[in-house]
């Protein structure tokens, strides 16, 4: 049997073999360096069994929803992050196309005059080529997969920037949420402090009155005026952070008409979904798109290791031709005008100053840059939920210790104006009782939007996801 038939095969065998090699190392998921569950988690409870994700399962609210849909689709921000994506994913395109070979076909035409002293038979003269071909540009045979892995992690920086975009959407609903409810906070502290206004006139009045038939004291009165100014300068301290908050708004959702999404007076109802049941393991995490995105990175540098690798070994190169050529275009597809040209290099680096040597190293100095950063993702994703669950679950009892505090205070300054009216108080005590009460129902719309903003934030740090 022919040697060169039997070795002809083989050495395909052996081509393919190799083209399949690839020097990067294993890639193996860092251990996350956080405990297995929430700090104040119950280690043996079960997660639920229905998994919500998504602003849709969290908002109840359905002007807030429209807000959020109109945001989502034109905030300047997250097109930007989504033009990021699309430029990823041409780049991974553009690294891919160098796994195949290239094909082209091109003509050319070249005539040239050749002096007598430069002419071989001693006689000048002009001459004519042209020529029709299909070309094979310069295309490696990837034999230590230096492409392949090129290719691979121009894919992984593709999918770490969807992911990116993913928690870009997330983040902007939070915001977007978050500003809706600082707005809403807004427009009912105003509404407290018009009703402090008024109740105040009123009781100016009253002092004047009493200051008129000598039963107050001018120090009455000045007390009393002295808390209608601070209520009217509380009233446009309400105002202009209703304002701003409204502002900054408009700035998220991204349209011209974005005020007059915005609803004139608050809602009696919730906004957000009150509970949200964390109470799942902390390896849950590891879906947060941000985690996510930096584990798609990590892989990349793994792959970079393996182009930095296959760049001490030997790169085979094609190129080639095959078409037609002729000295007159007249007989450019005659027969016997066939031409053909294959050139296969080889080259081996032996000397380069230790350029390959650096870039290894650099490729595992960012692979090992990638697994701390990828692990500090995880704690720091890791803590923003034990804070949010330590907010959502303080804040609910002190919403409960506020509500009382200012259904008492309201009966007190009830009861104080009363014996005021009568004369068995003073009226110190009286506006005792009236900033007591403002007090208390200021703080009380405060923690009660503290508390949804802590939920919001507990959404946020779950990556829009949970049980």
């Amino acid at each position: 049997m022919d040697r060169k038939k039997i070795a002809r095969p083989a050495m395909l065998g052996l081509f393919i073999t190799l083209a399949g090699c690839s020097l990067a190392p294993d890639y193996h998921k860092p251990a996350i360096p956080v405990a297995e569950h929430w700090p104040q988690q119950d280690a043996g409870k079960e997660p639920g069994q229905t998994r919500h994700a998504g602003y849709q399962a969290f908002v109840t609210d359905p002007q807030l929803l429209e807000v959020l849909d109109t945001a989502v689709s034109n905030n300047r921000s997250l097109r930007q992050t989504l033009l990021d994506i699309e430029a990823a994913r041409a780049q991974y395109r553009v690294q891919r196309s160098d796994r195949l070979p290239g094909l082209s076909a091109g003509t050319s035409g070249n005539r040239a005059h050749v002096p007598a002293d430069l002419s071989s038979n001693g006689q000048g003269g002009t001459s004519s080529t042209y020529q029709a071909s299909l070309n094979l540009p310069e295309y490696e045979i990837d034999l230590f997969g230096r492409v392949r892995n090129l290719s691979d992690a121009a894919l992984e920086q593709f999918m770490a920037a969807e992911e990116t975009a993913a928690s870009a959407k997330i983040a902007l609903t939070a915001d977007i949420i978050q500003g809706y409810l600082n707005h809403e906070s807004a427009q009912r502290q105003l509404i407290v402090t018009r009703q402090t206004l008024r109740s105040r006139e009123e009781s100016v009045d009253l002092v004047r009155q009493q200051l008129a038939n000598g039963t107050a004291t001018a120090l009455d009165y000045q007390e009393a005026r002295g808390l209608v100014e601070q209520a009217r300068a509380d009233l446009e301290s309400s105002e202009r952070s209703r304002r701003q908050a409204r502002n900054a708004l408009v700035l998220l959702i991204g349209t011209p008409d974005a005020a007059s999404l915005l609803p004139e007076q608050p809602r009696d109802q919730q906004l957000v979904v009150q509970e949200l049941a964390a109470d799942t393991p902390s390896q849950l995490l590891l879906q947060r798109p941000d985690i996510l995105a930096s584990e798609h990175q990590l892989k990349a540098r793994h792959a970079d290791i393996g182009a930095a690798r296959a760049a001490f070994f030997p790169r085979i190169t094609l190129t080639g031709s095959f078409g037609t050529s002729s000295a007159q275009m007249s007989n450019l597809f005659d027969g016997g005008s066939r031409s053909w040209s294959f050139l296969p290099t080889l080259s081996l680096p032996i000397f380069d100053g230790g350029r390959n040597r650096a870039n290894l190293d650099l490729a595992e100095v960012r692979k090992d840059v990638a697994v701390a950063s990828y692990e500090q993702t995880v704690q720091t994703a890791f803590r923003e939920v034990a804070d949010a669950l330590d907010s959502v679950d303080t804040l609910r009892r002190e919403v409960r210790a506020r509500s009382t505090l200012a259904d008492s205070s309201g009966e007190a300054l009830l009861l104080a104006q009363a014996r005021y009216r009568q004369g068995i108080d003073t009226h110190l005590r009286y506006l005792d009782a009236q900033r007591s009460n403002f007090d208390a129902q200021t703080n009380l719309i405060k923690v009660r939007n503290d508390q949804q903003l802590a939920l919001v934030a507990l959404y946020r740090s779950l990556g829009g996801a949970w049980y």
